[in-house]
């Protein structure tokens, strides 16, 4: 039997799919680096501002600690609310000219207090979901245009003012 022919298509019978929205934010600096900020979540159930809020002040203070360690100089973060109380944080940077660089933070629920790195193990592993890939899309066509630019201080700010928002 061929794997096209496998009913196992790694998607459970009872999963449904919907569609969600990205919402762009303000700016953030965190050490010497300059991100845009998204919102992935449900058109009728976004991202709490207390929420968004944690995620800042967490960055931040990992940032200003050395736990969050940033070689780029620009990059963007996504947070994507995953259901009723579960969140991810994921930082990227452009690094090396080309390579998108991620770090990935959580917040499970309303007894975690706060966003931490979030455990990988093994050597296959998650990267963006199908909602976070939406904004990803955007970013590497945006960094493309800029990096194909004079990569001035004009493309920079042309770059960073260059976000999505819209249904994913």
């Amino acid at each position: 039997m061929s794997v096209l022919e496998r009913n196992d298509n790694g998607v459970a019978n009872d999963y449904e799919h919907i569609a969600k929205l990205v919402r762009s934010g303000q700016s953030i600096v965190l050490g010497d680096t300059l991100f845009k900020w998204y919102e992935i979540a449900p058109d009728d159930e976004p991202v709490p501002a207390t929420i968004a809020d944690l995620a800042r002040l967490g960055l931040a203070d990992a940032a200003r600690l050395g736990e969050l360690r940033l070689r780029g100089s620009v990059g963007f973060v996504i947070l994507h609310r995953c259901g009723e109380g579960f969140y991810f944080l994921l930082v990227s940077t452009w690094e090396n000219d080309n390579e998108l660089w991620e770090t990935v933070w959580a917040k499970d629920g309303t007894d975690d207090p706060g966003f931490h790195p979030w455990p990988l193990e093994g050597s296959h592993r998650p990267t963006f979901c199908v909602w976070e890939l939406g904004a990803v899309a955007h970013e590497r066509t945006a960094w493309s245009r800029y990096l194909r630019s004079g990569r001035g201080r004009e493309e920079r700010l042309a770059y960073m003012r260059d976000t999505y928002e819209g249904v994913v």
